[in-house]
């Protein structure tokens, strides 16, 4: 190993993101992470992301929510509706690799950054469009919130469930905290155009269509598996038999026996209860017909122990087990500080905070946060810098 410096993966790549929602957002945040130039285009009242709630003290001027999505981005105001405003997106365009937008297909058409059109004019530029549900078929053009991709994708039929279902089986169906769905299609758009991008040098540019529902349904698969066996998966049956999440006496922790030895490993860590050494329970799927029975007696067991004291003795009989822990917990925690999971960061209006940085490492590091999120129009000379670039020099015979 040495100590020189090494290039990010994407270091000389020119991304330009025309966004207003998570989605297609996040696309631009990972690609920038990895070391991307990312661009973002805002209308001159910038991108709608800029006011969502929560805000962030003591000005109360800064979205967090954008803050994390626009981290390492600049920022150029355009408005390209009018036609000196496509003139200097077309400006952008021309000097960039990938292009990443939200745009709905009448609006492409309307704006002439449709496919066949970009395809013509920038034949280099990765395409990558996403949408609620795709750029084509029925609902190409619908419109939709995250409560709607998290339900239009089935997630929602099987919430809440386990311990939640138990304990309000009246509430009705609910959507993941935050923006589960369109994160998720941000993550597949990414790929997408790292996979455009790769392809590009062997068949040119192509264009990728991502569907936000698609993608949330993707991760949600096992319950289509079933529905193909005959089992119809909704939120009283979707839950471990046995386990899951178990309230202790100074929080939850989440609790896992899939495998035998796991099985084995928990009897142990309750201290080899009588009930436990029953000869029956010995099959995996007696213990299954009886998952109410036994789970009444882990629960009991588990409200009188201690979370960081019976996950640690847990890890050590191989039972899989960790602690529900606050956002709080979860940044000041050592393993999270050991993997540099949060960096500080400059954010216009609320000073220097942590900011989450990316959910993986590049070659055993994490991936550097160049800067926080842009003011807006802070760029703005990097359209008198690209269009200088695309002009010809012009030489001393010449002159």
């Amino acid at each position: 190993m040495t100590d020189r410096a090494v290039a990010p993966l994407l270091a000389g790549v020119t991304i330009v993101e025309i966004s207003r929602g998570v989605a297609a957002g996040y696309a631009g945040r990972l690609l920038s992470t990895l070391g991307a130039e990312t661009i973002l285009v805002e209308p001159r009242d910038g991108n709608p992301l800029r006011h969502e709630p929560p805000m962030l003290p003591p000005t109360n001027e800064a979205s967090a929510l954008f803050a994390y999505l626009a981290a390492g981005k600049k920022s150029v105001a355009c408005d390209f509706e009018t036609p000196a405003g496509r003139a200097e997106l077309s400006t952008l365009l021309a000097a960039a690799e990938i292009v990443i937008h939200d745009l709905r297909p009448e609006e492409r058409i309307r704006l002439e950054l449709d496919e066949e059109g970009l395809r013509a004019r920038y034949p280099k530029l990765v395409d990558v469009s996403v949408l609620p549900f795709g750029a084509f078929g029925p609902k190409a053009g619908w419109q939709a919130e995250e409560i709607n991709l998290i339900h239009a994708s089935g997630e929602g039929f099987l919430l809440p469930n386990g311990l939640a279902a138990e304990r309000f089986p009246d509430r009705p169906p609910l959507k993941v905290y935050g923006h589960f769905a369109e994160y998720q299609g941000g993550v597949v758009a990414a790929l997408g155009a790292l996979s455009a991008l790769i392809g590009r040098e062997h068949g040119g540019a192509e264009s990728v269509d991502v569907s936000v529902q698609d993608a949330a349904l993707a991760v949600g698969a096992f319950a289509l598996q079933r529905l193909g066996d005959g089992s119809l998966e909704h939120r009283r049956t979707r839950s471990f038999k046995y386990g899951g999440v178990l309230e202790c006496a100074d929080g939850y922790v989440e609790l896992l026996t899939l495998e035998e030895r796991q099985w084995r490993g928990l009897v142990e860590l309750m201290g080899r209860p009588d009930w436990m050494q029953d000869p029956a329970l010995a099959d995996s799927l007696e213990r299954s017909r009886r998952g109410a029975e036994i789970n009444r007696a882990i629960r009991a067991w588990a409200l009188e122990q201690r979370t960081a004291d019976v996950v640690a003795q847990a890890q050590t009989l191989g039972v899989p087990m960790a602690k529900y822990a606050s956002p709080a917990e979860v940044l000041s925690g050592a393993h999270e500080r050991a993997r540099h999971l949060f960096q500080p960061v400059e954010i216009p209006g609320a000073g220097r905070l942590p900011m989450l940085s990316a959910p993986f490492h590049v070659d055993g590091a994490a991936p550097t946060l160049k800067a926080g999120p842009p003011r807006l129009g802070e760029h703005q000379h990097l359209l008198t810098s690209r269009r200088r670039r695309d002009q010809p020099a012009v030489t001393a015979e010449a002159s």
